[in-house]
């Protein structure tokens, strides 16, 4: 994803990559992530702060309203990223260590 950045003030605990892609200030941890870890497992913003306990409250809270704010363009990106994920495992099945193993799981 590529985005303007808005103003430091505006969310104070995110920043973005090198990419663009909008991460929560001094980690890795991208935005999409947090939100994508909530939709599969319907997690809360108190056990997203568990299931992640490198991050704060306020960041998870920052990290979900920078979502709700910019729903659209990170929906996008997910989509893009949900789209590559299935491209990688279509390819990765025609692997001939793929073969072998699905050959192994066959047997039992």
């Amino acid at each position: 994803m590529s985005a303007t950045a808005p103003s430091a003030a505006t969310y104070p605990h995110i920043d973005y990559d090198a990419q663009g892609a909008p991460i929560v200030a001094g980690t890795t941890m991208k935005v999409v992530e947090i939100v994508m870890a909530q939709r599969a497992h319907g997690w809360s913003p108190e056990e997203l702060c568990f299931q992640f306990p490198h991050l704060s409250m306020g960041d998870i809270h920052a990290a979900l309203a920078y979502y709700w704010d910019h729903e659209h363009a990170l929906d996008e990106d997910i989509e893009s990223r949900s789209r590559l994920a299935d491209e990688s495992r279509l390819q990765s099945a025609s692997l001939p260590v793929a073969q072998r193993l699905a050959a192994l799981k066959h047997r039992r």
